[in-house]
């Protein structure tokens, strides 16, 4: 029932969003006799942020086109390597007609980056995989919004994402070096686990970047939420049915705007101070500043709605049982044993001011895979980075991707990569 209230409440504010938009231009555009009146600006300002705050945010593109390799501008197009019903792998494929930059580009590493399905679009990781192309060739996990998959597809469970997390790895070869960002941290460990226990080739490299590997290790207020709530609460309490005026109409899922409300509710002062500053810069005509703000919450406020299977599963495995450090996670019949991973090189990466996942939550999984010689575990505190900040932003750019890049080249095969030893130091030298 909360779910229709919510889209009822949308499909009313809707066109009062719109004529806030529009009325906000013409209060704003020079050859509107509107826009010389007193205060013209400060209302056209006023109505742009009540157009932002009212209005839908939609799944925003990758919008990835060209990529610079050694100062050369290559081109980049998107492709759907394998289409799942709630993922598509995607491949960014690049282009060019420089040979010696071709030559160049077929020898890089080959990096899949599994993005999060906990709210936001995949999308989110645009940064990340902007930067990854300079050196890498790069796939991404891209998670469909649950409200858009019929429900005749079926329900979607961890374990259905382990599966998808394997089938990845099988396509693009052994030669892959696997980024899990934030969430799933924890079901690609498990997947490369299994694959490793059955005595498959499992990835030349894992990074792990700010994920609830051991959720007990300084909780969050996302933890404790997750640990304080007996897990019948969230059945009866986030779980609802999609609306009829979607493709995945009655399938249960835990709907997207309660976890914007859940976000927002994290840190609602430096929400209203942002959005107070946007209102200054569009009154003073910083179009730089607002530029930035728009694009900050076009993504932000893009969210999607997770299958209710998958949902409670994590907080059930994840957060209440701590089933993966506890060695009592079964997937299907069969035990999770990080141990069994002898080949696969680790880099555990955290922030220091991560208000999602704790510190030392990531670090954990060096405590698991003692099967991996420690010559070939790595781990990498990111001073001064929150959440965010280890995936994207200045600290993305200048201190964390230049660690990643140098970890990955190091544990290449030693024909092509002839600098093995010196980016290894590299990496070393950032622990």
């Amino acid at each position: 029932m909360l779910y229709q209230l919510y889209e009822t409440q949308r499909a009313l504010l809707s066109p009062f969003a719109e004529f806030a938009s529009a009325t906000s231009k013409l209060y704003n555009h020079p050859l509107s006799p509107f826009a010389h009146t007193p205060g013209a600006q400060r209302v056209s300002a006023g109505l742009d942020l009540m157009h932002r705050l009212s209005k839908d945010y939609e799944k925003p593109a990758f919008g990835i086109t060209s990529v610079k390799v050694d100062k050369v501008d290559v081109a980049v197009q998107e492709q759907v390597a394998i289409a799942k019903p709630f993922c598509r792998l995607l491949r960014f494929k690049r282009f060019t007609d420089d040979v010696a930059v071709l030559t160049r580009l077929k020898d890089q590493p080959t990096v899949l980056v599994v993005a999060p399905l906990s709210g936001h679009h995949s999308t989110l990781l645009r940064e990340t995989v902007r930067e990854l192309l300079k050196d890498h060739k790069v796939f991404i996990t891209d998670w469909t919004d649950a409200r858009m998959v019929p429900i005749d597809a079926g329900p979607f469970h961890l374990d259905d994402y382990i599966a998808y997390v394997q089938e990845f790895i099988r396509h693009i070869g052994p030669e892959v070096n696997v980024i899990s960002v934030c969430q799933p941290t924890v079901p690609v460990l498990a997947a490369i686990s299994l694959m490793a226990s059955k005595g498959e080739k499992t990835p030349r490299t894992m990074t792990m970047m700010g994920g609830p590997i051991d959720a007990r290790k300084s909780p969050t207020a996302v933890n404790n939420l997750a640990t304080n709530k007996p897990f019948e609460w969230f059945e009866n309490n986030v779980i609802y049915r999609v609306p009829t005026n979607f493709p995945g109409a009655g399938r249960a899922v835990y709907p997207g705007f309660l976890q914007h409300t859940g976000f927002v509710a994290m840190n609602p002062d430096r929400h209203l101070t942002s959005h107070y500053d946007y209102f200054l810069d569009l009154v003073r005509g910083d179009d730089d500043s607002a530029e930035f703000h728009r694009d900050f919450y076009d993504e932000y406020n893009a969210v999607l709605d997770m299958p209710a299977e998958y949902y409670l599963d994590t907080i059930r495995i994840v957060f209440q049982d701590f089933a993966l450090v506890n060695g009592t996670w079964k997937v299907g019949h069969q035990l999770v044993h990080p141990q069994d991973i002898k080949t696969s090189a680790l880099l555990t990466i955290e922030g220091e001011l991560d208000d999602i996942s704790g510190a030392g939550q990531t670090r954990a999984a060096h405590d698991l895979c003692t099967g991996i010689p420690k010559s070939r575990q790595f781990h990498y505190d990111v001073v001064g980075a929150g959440h965010y900040g280890i995936f994207s932003g200045r600290r993305w750019r200048e201190k964390v991707y230049p660690t990643v890049r140098d970890f990955i080249a190091s544990h290449q095969d030693a024909a092509k990569t002839p600098a093995k030893a010196t980016a290894k130091k590299a990496v070393r030298a950032r622990r």
